[in-house]
């Protein structure tokens, strides 16, 4: 009996010091798991940890390294143990399960009104799921197209600008035209080609999930949603514009090949600038492209990173002064530059820093009002939609293993009956 309770004693004291929760000197310590893994980004938020801590003696906060890789079963699994981080860095469209599952606390309440106003309805809308607000978006990525500057100004083709952007129908022409023997307008990196195409899609008026007034989402592959896929299908299998051994590559993939002078334009997100920046050769010349425009001219999908805070936090308004410091307009700041993002918001997205012409700021900065909530944004079983029926689709018919009505069938069909599980 003796030995049970000193065991018992040992398992309370080692409690009483592990992170999270209150400590027996009546400092609170929230664990906040960061998924920042660029080198930059990694030193920016460990610096902003360590100068709250430095302010705040009284709520020390612990950095957790996340990974991207694993973060839903990561954190699916740390939820349901009932070992959730306090702070929980994700992307918006992670957070629909976790939010319907009661594993986030609604933001609503605990956000101060300054941090509310300053960040644009269209993002709230990321993390807004009923009638509660599950996360904070404070980082953003428009899609790009990074070119050959050399190729592109020898080739004489019109260069798109965000007031005169190309629509697909002229991409579609300008990489006919820089094509040649071994050689290819773009190079499409579509190893993860969902969000890509739905993203993209936007811009043509595509929106792929409906939903009814009794609240449940049905998809529908309509004329708009098409115009996207069809273009790429079209400049791989048709015109030989598009490389087709890229299709399964990642965006970092393609970078030895564009460097090396194979494709003249790759679509990537515009944090990729950073690895260009750093691999290039000295004697490269890149320059950044608003993404092709069409009837809905340049909206693009967006799926912010956000911040939440777990519902089994008990401190949920010292986590939520902590967001309200690490979100300030200059930490903001400090977060996106790290990461080669664009920030939420608005004040933030005035710094100077981000209207630079060097490494394509300015480009990207005129993008982020045409930036709108990703289709899929609120909708319950999009991972295993994603997983299970839209990427083995989409990367059959982009290699050309099926046709557009197969594709069209596999999404609707096969997707509803996905979808219909979790809407019951």
């Amino acid at each position: 009996m003796r030995a049970r309770l000193s065991a018992l004693a040992l398992l309370l004291l080692l409690a009483g010091c592990s992170s999270g929760g209150t400590r027996d000197d009546g400092r609170i310590t929230l664990r906040f798991q960061s998924l920042a893994w660029q080198q930059e980004s990694v030193e920016a938020t460990r610096d902003l940890v360590a100068e709250w801590n430095a302010t705040h003696p009284d709520v020390r906060v612990e950095y957790v390294q996340g990974s991207w890789d694993s973060v839903h079963d990561q954190l699916l699994t740390a939820f349901e143990g009932g070992e959730a981080p306090d702070v929980i860095h994700d992307a918006s469209d992670d957070l629909a399960d976790f939010a319907h599952g009661g594993y986030l606390a609604d933001l609503t309440g605990l956000l101060s009104a300054g941090l509310k106003s300053d960040i644009p309805q269209r993002s709230w809308q990321t993390t807004t799921f009923g009638d509660g607000v599950y996360g904070v978006p404070f980082l953003q990525e428009p899609r790009v197209l990074v070119a050959n500057a050399t190729w592109l100004r020898k080739s004489g083709v019109r260069i798109p600008t965000p007031e005169k952007p190309w629509s697909w129908d002229e991409f579609r022409r300008i990489t006919g035209r820089l094509s040649g023997p071994g050689k290819y307008g773009v190079a499409w990196p579509l190893k993860e080609p969902v969000s890509a195409t739905l993203n993209l899609s936007l811009s043509a008026g595509g929106q792929l999930f409906h939903r009814g007034a009794d609240g449940r989402v049905t998809v529908r592959f309509e004329a708009a949603d098409q115009v996207v896929p069809r273009t790429i299908a079209r400049q791989v299998g048709t015109d030989r514009s598009a490389s087709p051994t890229t299709l399964g590559s990642g965006g970092s993939d393609t970078l030895p090949g564009f460097f090396g002078g194979r494709y003249a334009m790759v679509p990537l997100g515009f944090s990729y600038r950073q690895q260009i920046v750093q691999q290039a050769p000295k004697d490269f010349d890149w320059q950044v492209l608003p993404a092709p425009a069409g009837a809905a001219g340049l909206a693009q999908g967006v799926s912010p990173q956000t911040l939440s805070i777990a519902e089994d936090c008990p401190h949920k308004e010292e986590a939520a002064a902590f967001l309200g410091f690490l979100l300030r307009p200059e930490n903001m700041v400090r977060l996106a530059l790290g990461d080669w993002m664009l920030p939420t918001g608005t004040r933030a997205l005035r710094d100077p820093a981000l209207h630079t012409d060097r490494h394509g700021w300015a480009t990207g900065t005129a993008l982020a009002a045409h930036l709108r909530p990703a289709p899929a944004q609120t909708v319950r079983g999009y991972p295993e939609w994603k997983d299970k029926v839209a990427t083995p689709a989409l990367q059959e018919y982009y290699s050309g293993a099926i046709g557009l009505g197969d594709l069209r069938e596999r999404l609707e069909k096969d997707g509803n009956l996905v979808l219909a599980r979790y809407q019951r």
